[in-house]
């Protein structure tokens, strides 16, 4: 593998957990939100939007670092 291809792989493990990271903080604010009265739902809208966004975006990743394996 070259340093170039390397390089690159390591830059997407550090977006990937980051992404990750940045997921399970959303779950935590998410639900924070909806334990207050009365809770703001167009928020909680938005958070879950931008939390299915980052999944998409690890799910992305997470295929391209571990490249299918025709058996």
């Amino acid at each position: 593998m070259s340093q170039d291809n390397q390089d690159s792989e390591e830059q997407m493990r550090h977006r990937l957990v980051a992404l990750q990271s940045e997921h399970r903080d959303l779950d935590d604010v998410i639900a924070r939100i909806g334990e207050e009265k009365p809770f703001d739902q167009l928020q909680i809208q938005r958070l879950k939007k931008r939390k299915l966004g980052l999944k998409d975006e690890i799910l992305k990743i997470e295929s391209e670092l571990l490249p299918d394996i025709i058996a």
